[in-house]
């Protein structure tokens, strides 16, 4: 039979995208004064965390209660050193003999980084004789703690095993072992080494485990229980994400309780594994779907009818204007354009041109009175499957390496926006955090970015203006398809990698919920890779762009390629704008 909540000890890991001083206090009403310390009355308590980028673990423990806990939370809140992305914590626990040594949670150097470790459980007699330690082994307990000896097990199989952190132990490989463990008793675990945080509920559902994800903007109100609560109220910490392990829930909603022998692994905010014979989380590991499109996988090559309708009307006359358009699909060997027709009221000639970019661009100079400006396009457009991410080598890692000349072809593409250094510096750490998450592998980082955007940042109609920054889109987590582009490029030249603004359309067909991204032109982002060439990454819906997506103008930002702009110079008054945009699948003849 499970204990009471109110006597179990507590167990919480805390992992953040970014370095993180989170406020952890302990509940008043569990700890009101000191007492005489007994078997049902000890509720030491220990802090682990890994402070900045640090592969070295700080821990402060504590095997008593000493009040209301108010020294621990002060020292911890006003010391510049509790900050990191990694925080393990135990309350509410102490061994039969109270004493340092056996209060967790434990730590151990090894491989170059120290490993922190939590238990909440109790192994049966005879536990040693399934957790074998030998004399000879390089690890061992100090304390007298069923809980230390797992630990040092768990060490001296993954020294065993050659591997130096747990990614390279392999997933299902620590899961096996966790589950080994159950052999001998009840164990609900958390185990971090730096980069990687793993929490594994008990085979035999022997107290509970939940997790949750804590996205920006945060609320004012603390995560709490009846035990202790957690705030993210430091003024550097307000964009940051938060993936939460505890053995209580810290808020009525937004909890998943770990089923049964669940392990999960999370990293830098984001859970990257999870078992497979269970309900799968969203994983920032691009595993198959690093490829992944709308369309069928199998098809090569999709035809698309594309109807483009911009009408401006005015309530005054205007006698002159100019404007550039650039409303013609793209014509190479991706991309083929079987038709185009366009047509203008008022009537104008012009001659196109290919501008700096290379888009096909048409002027227009507009000297004759109007009060309505008619735009239509339609096209007939091939599009063809792109090539696969995948490069000649095994492995691609950031910073990509770019000789002069090409640093001299792409600097346009690696220049962020001009924005305040300390705002540059904010979303260059969050940009790190991918890197950090994905081992500096460039395509995961990338596939890792664009599946973020579209799973934590709201689409919002009207949220957003031209001038919006990626900042704002940053703090405010809610835009539209151009903001969310423009995040992704300012991130991706933040890393160096070449991005630049793709303006298209997408079709949605039967697959997306959010139909009006089919009723206008659609944005994307595009990066530089060196082995493939120019590649769209969709931000908004999370995806390659593919099958789906019809590319029709290229630039640094918006303003390079938007599909209509100009100037009025004389006449005109209060605009109505008016945009009509299909596209529909043609079948094959």
């Amino acid at each position: 039979m499970n204990p009471s909540p109110f006597s179990m000890s507590q167990m919480l890991a805390l992992s953040f995208d970014s370095v993180t001083s989170p406020t952890i206090t302990l509940s008043q009403g569990d700890c009101k004064q000191a007492t005489p310390v007994t078997h049902e009355s000890r509720t030491g308590w220990g802090v682990g965390w890994y402070p900045g980028e640090d592969r070295g673990a700080a821990l402060i423990k504590h095997p008593f209660r000493t009040g209301p806990m108010v020294e621990m939370t002060e020292l911890l809140n006003n010391w510049d050193r509790f900050r990191g992305t990694q925080f393990l914590c135990h309350f509410r626990g102490a061994a039969k003999v109270a004493s340092q040594q056996d209060t967790q949670p434990f730590d151990r150097s090894f491989a170059g980084r120290d490993w922190l470790f939590a238990h909440n459980g109790h192994l049966e007699r005879g536990y040693k004789d399934v957790l074998v330690i030998e004399k000879s082994s390089p690890f061992e307990p100090v304390g007298l703690t069923d809980s230390e000896h797992l630990f040092c097990w768990l060490l001296n199989q993954i020294y065993a095993a050659g591997a130096r952190s747990l990614a390279d132990l392999g997933w299902i490989k620590l899961h096996d072992m966790l589950r080994h463990i159950n052999k001998a008793g009840s164990a609900n675990i958390t185990f971090a080494d730096g980069e990687s945080t793993v929490a594994y509920r008990d085979q035999g559902g022997f107290n509970n485990l939940y997790y949750s994800r804590v996205t920006p903007p945060h609320s004012p109100a603390p995560l709490k229980n009846n035990h202790l609560e957690v705030r993210i109220d430091h003024a550097l910490d307000d964009s940051r994400t938060m993936f939460l392990v505890s053995t209580t829930p810290l808020s009525e909603e937004g909890w998943t309780k770990l089923d049964p022998a669940q392990m999960i692994v999370t990293n830098r905010g984001n859970c990257v594994w999870t078992s497979p014979s269970f309900t799968p989380l969203p994983v920032t590991a691009p595993g198959k779907d690093v490829n992944r499109a709308v369309s069928t996988p199998l098809q090569t090559s999709r035809i698309l009818r594309v109807f483009h309708e911009t009408k401006y009307e005015y309530d005054g006359t205007i006698e002159r204007s100019s404007h550039l358009l650039r409303l013609r699909p793209v014509h190479d060997l991706a991309q083929e354009v079987k038709s185009y027709q366009f047509s203008m009221t008022p009537h104008h000639l012009s001659v196109d041109y290919e501008d700096v970019f290379g888009n096909l661009t048409t002027p227009v100079e507009l000297n004759k009175p109007y009060s309505l400006l008619k735009l239509t396009a339609q096209s007939m457009v091939r599009v063809h499957a792109p090539p696969k991410l995948s490069g000649p080598n095994a492995r691609t890692t950031i910073p990509l390496v770019w000789m002069p000349w090409q640093r001299q072809m792409m600097l346009p593409y690696l220049l962020p926006p001009e924005l305040p250094e300390t705002q540059l510096r904010e979303l260059s750490d969050f940009a790190m955090s991918f890197v950090e998450r994905q081992d500096y592998d460039l395509i995961r980082t990338l596939v890792d970015l664009n599946q973020t955007i579209y799973r934590d940042f709201a689409y919002v109609s009207g949220s957003t203006t031209l001038a919006t920054t990626p900042f704002e889109v940053y703090t405010k987590r809610e835009g539209v398809c151009q903001d969310f582009a423009n995040l992704f490029i300012c991130l991706a030249r933040l890393m160096g990698v070449p991005a630049r603004y793709r303006v298209g359309y997408i079709y949605t067909g039967a697959n997306y919920t959010n139909k009006i991204q089919s009723e206008a032109s659609h944005a994307w982002a595009e990066v530089y890779l060196p082995w493939l060439g120019w590649h769209g990454f969709d931000p908004t819906n999370g995806i390659l762009a593919g099958l789906d997506h019809v590319r029709i103008a290229c630039g640094r930002n918006y303003r390079d390629a938007a599909p209509t702009s100009g100037t009025i110079f004389k006449g005109g008054g209060d605009e109505t704008l008016s945009v009509v945009v299909r596209v529909e699948e043609v079948p094959e003849s």
